[in-house]
This record gives C-alpha cells, structure tokens and sequence, in this order.
C-alpha cells in the first residue's frame, strides 16, 4: 500500500526557488510511489503536485471550497469541502507525514494540526517562512525534523514511514 504524503506550504505567488523545491518534493513522492496529498489549490501545493504527475504520481487536492473547478491543474482527486480553511484538519489526518515548503499563517496552523495528531513533520529549513523558524524545533515532547533538501525530506518521511510498520 502506498504511502500518503501531506505538502503544505505557501498559498498563491511563490518564488522560483520555492517552486523549484516543492517540484522536486512532489516528484521524489512519485518517484517512490507515494500518493501527494495537499490543499490542491496554488503555490506550494501546484508546484508540488506538479513535479509529481511529472514522475507519473497521483495527487489528491483537499479543497476549502464547494467547487472541483478550484483545484489546480495537476490534482488527480479533487475533494470539495466547503469547510475553508477547517480542512487543514482533513488534509493532516489523510497523510502519514506532512512535509512543510515556506508557508505563513495557514502552514503554521497545519502544522500544529499534525503535531497535536501525531503526524510526523518535516520542514525544510533552507524554503523560508514557518518551515525555516520551525525547523529542528521542539513543541512539548514533538521534533519538527528538519531537512536541508526536498530529497532529505522525502528520504527522512519514508525512513520514519517504514521504522513505524
């Protein structure tokens, strides 16, 4: 059975070095035939599911909206909630580890979500936003992981991943 990573992030306008590093997180998940689970909406999350269908991978995008029209291009699964931002919670609980790219206000409150669900939570300390202030960081007895590179990260999830069957 595949595994199912989470990919959160930075929402609309991204740089092209944020973009860069989410492509290759969704395409290290493919790669390893991992199941991209995300907001399914801009920025981080297109990037990301993006650079997976680029390694022939499956995406699920979690919608805030009522609308399958919403979601970006590369979402294979479209899940309309119409629960806004309330989804962050379903996104966190259908994955098996989150990987967090940059991000603000809404990454931040995935990734408490996913502490407090005990999901495992890697940030790449090198994409900015909360994943860099976060990263290596400890919030009571949970260790946001820290990883250097998309490839760290994906390597560090599936090692967590495997350790826990």
């Amino acid at each position: 059975m595949p595994y199912f990573i989470g990919v959160i992030g930075t929402d609309g306008e991204i740089s092209e070095d944020i973009r860069k590093i989410a492509e290759e997180v969704g395409r290290e998940i493919a790669k390893r035939g991992g199941i991209l689970v995300c907001g399914g909406k801009g920025g981080v999350m297109e990037a990301a599911a993006k650079g997976a269908k680029q390694n022939g991978g499956i995406t699920i995008g979690i919608l805030p909206g009522k609308s399958r029209s919403e979601a970006n291009p590369y979402i294979d699964i479209a899940i309309p909630t119409g629960i806004g931002r309330a989804r962050n919670l379903i996104v966190v609980n259908s994955s098996d580890v989150v990987i967090a790219i940059s991000g603000g206000p809404g990454t931040l409150s995935e990734i408490g979500l996913a502490l407090a669900e005990e999901k495992p939570v890697i940030a790449i300390k090198t994409s900015g936003g909360v994943a860099t202030l976060l990263s290596g960081k400890k919030i009571r007895d949970k260790t946001i992981i820290e990883a250097e590179s998309p490839k760290e990260a994906v390597e560090k999830a599936y090692r967590l991943l495997e350790k826990s069957i």
